[in-house]
Parts: structure tokens; C-alpha cells; sequence
């Protein structure tokens, strides 16, 4: 395959992984304060990482959209559609950062490297703050709903608000952080799993970005309009909550057993998401929001590299990926279900969906050549591993010393946990058959 060379300085991805068999996990402010932000030392130049300096770095699954001009929907699946939602809201990590990470590694002067080629190439011409060659999942559900792409709350270009900041955001806002976990800074330190000093990206999590949006965004919106008018605004809002989870289980990988996992950390994100969705539902009317699941853990190329097995059964033989640590996404996936069935039970008349991000992933992974995609489907089109992931943490996509694939098209991976926008593309088409 021809690569071509691309470059930038400093980056960072996220983890996940995989199993076997595929099987759908389908159920039917503006100002941000210094404080919240913390320093980071994930982009200090080529330093020598201890392994918990690559997880956090891993984790940084930076993102989505920089310099930000308002771009009309290109398609709407119908009419219906394009009526039903006036906004789109989210709240997640890298899947949905339509650029707040480029923001806040700009809080200190940390080189980003979204902000640099080849991100952005495939669609936009120019890197965008988005952690993908082209379009996110999101911005294809923008299109077919017929609503301008999410712009990032921070603003462009990388913190600095909008010049008509109050409008902008009426049609929606993305207050998802690459990087940012469900679960909140205390969490990982109470249990050894981050050092104290450790902040960056954990006071982005999912309770730090439900405060953003009811301290600041919302009585921004609501300012110059009646309660009742404001209510009906959300009320015709689609809410995203997630995906979050993959982060979280990034960190915890490199200190806790996967039954440890399983038994503390999945039922803490689960409810960690419940709470946040509930308090859209109750205190702010939100009646239509869309909770994504994990991905398969152990088919991710971040995964794979950094948490390596050295006996080969521990790897599917068909598809290379680690059984184990797909079990640990189903799992979670299934008990985020269950709750789900819950809060609807609770909750007549909001519409709250569930998207499988699971099964997309693993029938991309499981049948490459029929979606379009080539056969070593676990390496990543843009990196500097130079092995069968063409991943590390060390050399990531926009690094001079890494390489670019010929047709990102062809390729289910971007830069490492990130997908490119052919896949996006994919993974949205399954979601929007969710999205009435």
C-alpha cells in the first residue's frame, strides 16, 4: 500500500477491544474556568512514557470540528425528519467532540495534532478539530435530519466563542471532550487507578459537561425567551448522551482485572449515565435522547497494542481481536440496555433510544471486502506503528514520522480508536434506522 507522509507533534488516542462473534448488542461556558480544565503533560515533546503516561495519552481521544463554520445539512432522510428536530445536544468524548478538545489542550499551549493534516482531508479539505479524515457519526445524523453540523461549544477557533454566540447554538452544540470519561476524576484516584495529580481529561467528564450545559449553555439559550418557549426548544431537541465508557475502561485496563472491571466499573458508568439522563428528562425536558453503547474493546489497535497477550489464544483467529475484552463491552452494553428499559418504563413519552455501536464495528471487522473495506482491517490508515496495527502511541497520525494510507475509504481505522468517515458512515446508517 502507498503512504504518504503527513506531520504534526504530540497526540493521543483511546482504547478499546474486541471478540469473536459478532452478535448486535441491540435492544429493540461558553466561558470554561481555568480551574476546570487542569495541566496536563499527555504533548511534552518525545519524552519517555511510563505506562500510565501512555493510557492517559491513549485516552485523549482528541476531535471533531475547529475551525467551525456553520455548514448546512447535505440530505435528510425525510421530511418528517427534518421537521421533528429543531437541535441536536451532546454530551460525550472524541465520537462526538466537534472540537472542544483543540480547545482545551490550547488552555496551555499544547500542540494538538486534530489541528493538523491529514485530519479533515477526505471531506472538509482542511483539518476541522474532528479525530477522523472526514465526517463523525454525528454529523451524517445532522445531514439526514436536516440540521447544520454540530458546532463545539468552546468555540472556534480552539476556545474563543463565536461572534454571535448566543444564535449559534440554537440549532444544537457538542459539549463532548476527546478524552473524557462518564465517570469523575475521584472515581479512578479513590481507587489507585490515576495518580492525584492526574486531571486532564477526567474534569471533562460526563457530570462536567451536564454542569456546563446548566450553568451556562441552556440560560444562554433560555435568556431572551419565556420558560414555555425555552421548554419547547428542548423539548424538540435530540440529546445525545455517550458514547462514554471506552475511556473509562482504558484506565481501569491497566490496573484492574477485567472481572474487577466488570464487577465495579461497568455498574458506576451505567448509573453514572442513568443520573445524566434522568436530569435531562426531569430538569430540563429533553424528550428524545440517544445513549450509544461501547465498541468493541478488543478489536481496537490502541487496545491491542497496549495491553498485548502473549498466548495466542487469547486472539480470535479469524478476526484477530481479544475475546475477552469484547466480553467486557458486551456486558456493558447489556446492563446499559437494561437500564434503558427502565428509565423508558419510567419515562412515557420520551423517546430514549439505544444505539448499537457494537454491532456496526464488528460486522465491518468480521466482513470487510463485502462493506468495502480491506482485509487487514486492524490496521490503522493513518500512524507510525509500522506493524500489523500500524499503531503507536509514540508516532501518531500527523507526525512527521507517520504515514497516511492511499484510500482512507478503504480502511475501518483512522488514527487508532478513532474511525474514518467511511465508517462513520456505516455505523450512522444502522443508528439513523433508530432515529425516528
Amino acid at each position: 500500500m502507498h503512504r504518504s507522509k503527513s506531520s504534526s507533534r504530540c497526540a493521543a488516542g483511546r482504547s478499546a477491544r474486541s471478540s469473536r462473534s459478532r452478535s448486535s448488542d441491540t435492544d429493540t461556558s461558553h466561558a470554561l474556568p481555568a480551574s476546570s480544565i487542569g495541566s496536563s503533560s499527555i504533548c511534552r515533546g518525545r519524552r519517555k512514557m511510563t505506562p500510565m503516561r501512555s493510557l492517559q495519552r491513549a485516552a485523549v481521544v482528541l476531535v471533531l470540528l475547529s475551525p467551525w463554520e456553520p455548514t448546512p445539512a447535505l440530505a435528510a432522510s425525510s421530511p418528517g425528519a427534518r421537521r421533528r428536530y429543531e437541535s441536536i445536544f451532546s454530551l460525550g468524548d472524541s465520537f462526538t467532540d466537534t472540537g472542544n478538545n483543540p480547545a482545551v489542550f490550547a488552555w496551555y499551549s499544547i500542540p494538538d495534532p486534530v489541528t493538523r493534516p491529514p485530519y479533515g482531508s477526505t471531506f472538509f479539505g482542511r483539518p476541522t478539530g474532528r479525530n477522523c479524515d472526514g465526517r463523525l457519526i454525528i454529523d451524517f445524523i445532522a445531514e439526514a435530519l436536516g440540521l447544520p453540523y454540530v458546532p463545539p461549544y468552546l468555540g472556534p477557533p480552539f476556545g474563543s466563542p463565536p461572534a454571535s454566540s448566543g444564535g449559534s447554538f440554537r440549532r444544537g452544540a457538542s459539549l463532548a471532550v476527546g478524552g473524557a470519561t462518564a465517570l469523575d476524576a475521584a472515581f479512578f484516584r479513590s481507587r489507585g487507578i490515576l495518580p492525584a495529580p492526574s486531571k486532564f481529561p477526567l474534569n471533562a467528564s460526563l457530570s462536567v459537561q451536564l454542569d456546563w450545559f446548566e450553568s451556562h449553555l441552556k440560560p444562554s439559550l433560555c435568556r431572551t425567551t419565556t420558560q414555555a418557549e425555552c421548554e419547547e426548544l428542548l423539548g424538540r431537541s435530540l440529546f445525545f448522551v455517550g458514547e462514554f465508557g471506552v475511556n473509562d475502561y482504558l484506565f481501569a485496563l491497566g490496573k484492574m482485572s477485567l472481572q474487577g472491571i466488570r464487577s465495579v466499573v461497568v455498574p458506576s458508568i451505567v448509573q453514572t449515565i442513568r443520573q445524566a439522563i434522568e436530569r435531562l428528562i426531569i430538569t430540563h425536558g429533553a424528550k428524545a435522547v440517544v445513549v450509544p453503547g461501547v465498541i468493541p474493546l478488543g478489536c481496537s489497535p490502541p487496545v491491542l497494542f497496549l495491553f498485548p497477550e502473549p498466548d495466542p489464544a487469547e486472539y480470535d483467529a479469524k478476526t484477530g481481536c481479544m475475546p475477552r475484552h469484547n466480553e467486557l463491552g458486551r456486558h456493558h452494553n447489556a446492563a446499559l440496555q437494561e437500564s434503558l428499559k427502565e428509565l423508558r418504563a419510567k419515562h412515557h413519552g420520551v423517546s430514549i433510544v439505544y444505539a448499537d455501536f457494537f454491532g456496526p464495528v464488528m460486522d465491518m471487522v468480521e466482513s470487510p471486502r463485502k462493506l468495502g473495506f480491506r482485509e487487514d482491517v486492524l490496521s490503522v490508515c493513518c500512524g507510525g506503528g509500522h506493524g500489523k496495527y500500524n499503531y503507536n502511541i509514540s508516532v501518531p497520525c500527523g507526525d512527521a514520522n507517520a504515514s497516511t494510507c492511499s484510500r482512507p475509504s478503504a480502511s475501518l481505522y483512522w488514527d487508532g480508536v478513532h474511525f474514518t468517515e467511511a465508517a462513520n458512515r456505516h455505523i450512522s446508517r444502522s443508528w439513523l434506522s433508530s432515529i425516528s
